[in-house]
């Protein structure tokens, strides 16, 4: 008699607490090895699809009969869900287990993906896109957070570069496994090849990750909050988007950045006086935290810029859209190769601030003889390379000052923080150099080149900066 109201209590319990790995995985010495190889799952999918989904639009245009500006809201409307909800995300993340977020959002974005492969029309395709975000920010809010609570210290760096190595193969594999998919399938397999790769990470995530182990409790959620970011976020990227070239008035595009960094103060004021806050701006004021952010944007920045520039270089040389594709895989591989085999490398006793200034010095470098050197294919895929091994050196050191800085607790907030600084220096390196090709779009090949390159320098040397500013080891806040 007593047993049904016990297993009819038993299914909430079920759905809404994290599950703790088997004694005989949890027990082994190289547990955290197994989390930090799930997460990559999710890292790997993520910027896989953010670099498969632009081979589609020729075929979308074809089958839908749209503009290129409407197909342009299958990514548009994807990323500004997915910067929009990082910080909220990981802020629920830590009140409620990065794992069960992790979990379900592995849940939501794999049957999302399926239903964009099934979409009946453009609009459904955008809604299942936004649906898909919210997956994704689930999975980015948590990877960093995961990876940096499940490793020990004196390993988060090398665990971080493993989870960096795996965004970069996801980015290198998504022009070459997007083209492959859009011509051998069709357009709808591009999304359905998440469904298996979800459903493999989501039974590996239940019995590999760790539970959270130290939560930051909150009484209520700052709806308000939430409300502010979203305007400030998609503001910014429209702006963004507005102002790098497409057919809308200047003063919309003004007028949206001008809308941006209002509501973004207001934001901030409001969380310094919130009390419940979405963020607590206490961990903005630790300069590694703060410094690494901007440091985080400008080197996705930089990441993200050449995917815009060299297939516009390469195709006005004549080149094909393989060759393009070539040349580009010489970035994210010359990432891997960096992240991976950094530790092996460099000395042991070089700390993640000399890993930065080191990484940030050949960002700059490369910029620099770019502007210089000839734009040949395989000097340029070489050049890409070393700006790749740079990069690769940066940012895993980069990622574990920021999160030594944050408190085991409000782990998923900061890993949110990193994220959302990786989404905004995306966008602004896409949009940025496909506003110099623009600009310079009716005079030499050579001026838009540096241009782009030109911005690429600056967004380096800005970098050098904030590595230069942030401490050798950050000071953890007294959070609110």
């Amino acid at each position: 008699m007593s047993t049904a109201p016990t297993r009819t209590r038993a299914w909430p319990s079920l759905l809404t607490r994290e599950r703790p790995r088997p004694e005989a995985i949890r027990n082994r010495p190289g547990a955290w090895r197994l989390a930090v190889a799930t997460v990559c799952f999710g890292a790997f999918m993520g910027q896989l699809d953010a670099s498969i989904v632009t081979l589609t639009y020729g075929s979308l245009r074809d089958e839908f009969g749209a503009s290129l500006a409407a197909i342009e809201w299958v990514s548009l409307a994807y990323l500004l869900t997915l910067v929009a909800l990082l910080v909220p995300v990981g802020r629920l993340s830590d009140a409620h287990g990065r794992k069960l977020f992790y979990l379900y959002g592995f849940v939501v974005f794999t049957g999302a993906s399926a239903a964009c492969g099934l979409a009946p029309s453009l609009a459904a395709l955008v809604a299942f896109r936004v649906v898909q975000a919210v997956g994704a920010a689930m999975m980015q809010a948590n990877s960093v957070a995961l990876v940096a609570t499940s490793a020990p210290r004196e390993r988060m760096r090398a665990a971080l570069g493993v989870q960096a190595a795996a965004q970069a193969l996801g980015l290198a594999l998504g022009p070459t496994v997007g083209g492959a998919l859009v011509s051998a399938l069709g357009w709808r397999w591009v999304f359905g090849i998440n469904v298996p790769v979800g459903v493999v990470a989501l039974v590996a995530g239940h019995f590999l990750l760790p539970r959270t182990r130290s939560r930051s409790r909150v009484a209520s959620f700052d709806w308000p909050g939430l409300t502010l970011l979203a305007v400030t976020t998609t503001s910014l990227l429209l702006g963004l988007s507005a102002a790098s070239g497409l057919g809308v008035p200047p003063w919309a595009a003004v007028a949206l950045l001008a809308l941006a960094a209002v509501t973004g103060w207001v934001f901030v004021r409001r969380q310094e006086h919130a009390p419940v806050p979405l963020l607590d701006v206490a961990l903005l004021r630790v300069r590694a935290v703060r410094s690494g952010l901007v440091a985080a944007l400008c080197g996705y920045l930089v990441l993200f810029g050449p995917l815009v520039l060299v297939p516009q270089t390469v195709a006005r040389a004549g080149g094909s859209e393989f060759l393009a594709g070539l040349v580009l895989t010489a970035l994210p591989g010359g990432f891997a190769l960096a992240a991976t085999g950094a530790d092996r490398l460099l000395p042991r006793a070089m700390g993640d601030r000399a890993r930065c200034l080191l990484g940030a010095a050949v960002c700059t470098g490369t910029p620099a003889a770019m502007l210089v050197l000839p734009t040949g294919p395989g000097v340029l895929a070489a050049q890409l390379a070393v700006l790749g091994i740079g990069l690769g050196l940066f940012t895993p050191a980069n990622n574990t000052l920021v999160m030594s800085a944050i408190p085991a607790r409000s782990a998923g907030t900061g890993g949110g923080l990193v994220n959302m600084a990786r989404g905004l220096g995306t966008a602004l390196g896409v949009a940025l150099v496909t506003l110099q090709l623009h600009l310079s779009a009716g005079g030499d090949a050579r001026e838009g080149w540096d241009r782009s390159v030109g911005v690429l320098l600056a967004a380096a040397l800005a970098a050098t900066v904030a590595a230069w500013l942030s401490p050798a080891r950050g000071r953890r806040p007294a959070t609110q």
